[in-house]
């Protein structure tokens, strides 16, 4: 690739804080707020804080030292835990990306609603046909090149924090220290236990913090490969202090039961309590120009790492076919195929958004905990100056994985496995031409398990166990 046609840090920074920043961001004061009070959720902010940091680092760390793994998220688990491992993360991240757009589409159309009520709560007839059109908008964009996709990305990132530093301006100035303190621990509102409040935060702050890895996706098409690790930090720690901004301060504005009660975007409605109807009106049209970016964002991850994972042998060879504008042609049609296929369930489903944000966290678990793992394992075994403090990173990075495995819970395992099921087919393809077992002992106790999962939570949907 061309040097004027790679990523600069800004650009990189870009990516992540605009897949970071999304629609999430935008309903966080109420998702947080459903099932939890001010002290959990300050809790759970401390323990994602904590986790995210070092994931990121882990990210900053692996970047450089093993600057050969371009495919990022996906080549550690390969490098560190075998093919199998490795075609995992990448299969849950490619769905992942999937369903944040399916997420994104109904976000999207539920805050055009709010000036043309054709499109209701954005899970009708009309929101389908909407999103349908900017689906396959964006998915001719990135095919004129991805270098003008990721600039297009930049100006909407700088747009859509406008609304959202005006909205914590906002409500600075009106919080109320005695309503925040008010019940502070939830326990006058039958929420549970701290510990069962502070989980159900996590895929809450786990899909605001999808993203974190953008710029590490495209660190092959980097001006600098340092630039990969200073992008993933800066963009992490700048959004933490947003999120957190928006979630403790809405709590000094309205009480966590008004909070939980507000429809898609509750930042609108957050805005208009302080200011008046203009002030939704406002939130609402930087929600769509977020989520417009982030969808833009998110596209460009669904279609980069097929392409990427392709390359690598890890995805079949029909992946890595690119366009002449170097865009991955294949690989975007069909993921934008999928998508289209999932819009369809708005129909069926009244809770699509929080349906698709929470598979879609709960697909990139996997990734993440690989990640953290190598991290771990990379720098027990290299004995170098920084081992400890590595170590040290890589360990808190892979505990949080495993935590947030555990607090997603076991109906959205149980789901994430009808997801990864068909992969074992999928991967079956690509190394039956390689020589050698296609499992070892381990993959093969693996394949297994994912397989009985998977058939266990058709059973528990067919049954009503689980509904979506």
């Amino acid at each position: 690739m061309a040097e004027e046609n790679k990523l600069g840090l800004f650009a990189l920074i870009a990516l992540v804080i605009g897949s970071m920043i999304g629609g999430g961001a935008f309903n966080l004061a109420s998702d947080m707020a459903s099932q939890a009070g001010a002290g959990a959720i300050l809790i759970g902010w401390i323990i994602t804080g904590i986790g995210m940091v070092a994931l990121a680092l882990s990210f900053q760390n692996l970047t450089t030292k093993r600057a050969d793994l371009d495919g990022g998220i996906f080549t550690y688990a390969r490098e560190g835990f075998g093919r199998y491992m490795g075609f995992n993360s990448a299969w849950g991240y490619w769905f992942s990306a999937l369903l944040g757009n399916v997420a994104y589409g109904t976000l999207l159309f539920s805050s055009i609603g709010y000036f043309f009520p054709t499109f209701g709560d954005g899970q009708n007839l009309a929101s389908i046909i909407g999103a349908s059109i900017i689906l396959w908008g964006v998915h001719f964009l990135i095919l004129r090149g991805v270098q003008s996709a990721a600039m297009i990305n930049l100006i909407t990132t700088i747009s859509k924090l406008v609304p959202i530093f005006a909205f914590i301006i906002a409500i600075i100035f009106v919080f109320n220290l005695d309503l925040f303190t008010q019940d502070f621990w939830g326990k006058g509102l039958n929420l549970g236990s701290i510990g069962s409040q502070v989980k159900s935060t996590m895929l809450v702050t786990v899909w605001v913090f999808i993203g974190i890895e953008g710029a590490v996706l495209f660190s092959s098409r980097a001006k600098k490969s340092s630039d990969v690790g200073k992008a993933t930090v800066i963009g992490l720690i700048s959004v933490l202090a947003v999120y957190i901004m928006i979630t403790m301060l809405s709590l000094g504005v309205m009480n966590q039961q008004d909070l939980s009660g507000l429809s898609n975007p509750s930042m609108a409605g957050i805005m208009e309590h302080i200011v008046g109807k203009w002030g939704a009106a406002f939130i609402n049209i930087g929600l769509i120009i977020s989520v417009l970016g982030a969808w833009l964002a998110w596209t460009l991850f669904a279609g980069e790492l097929p392409l990427i994972a392709a390359r690598e042998g890890d995805f079949p060879k029909w992946f890595g076919k690119v366009n002449k504008n170097g865009a991955p042609s294949n690989a975007l049609t069909l993921t934008n195929g999928i998508i289209q296929l999932f819009l369809l369930t708005f129909l069926i489903s009244d809770a699509a958004y929080q349906f698709a944000f929470s598979l879609a966290t709960s697909a990139i678990l996997i990734p993440y905990l690989f990640s953290g793992l190598y991290q771990l394992k990379y720098s027990w075994i290299n004995k170098e100056p920084d081992r400890v403090k590595n170590t040290v990173v890589g360990v808190i990075a892979s505990v949080y994985g495993v935590w947030l495995i555990y607090a997603a819970g076991l109906e959205f395992l149980l789901l994430t496995m009808i997801l990864y099921a068909p992969g074992i087919l999928v991967f079956r393809a690509v190394r039956k031409d390689k020589e050698g077992p296609l499992f070892n002992k381990a993959e093969l106790i693996v394949a297994v398990v994912i397989f009985i999962l998977a058939i266990v939570a058709i059973v528990e949907l067919a049954t009503g166990g689980i509904t979506i």
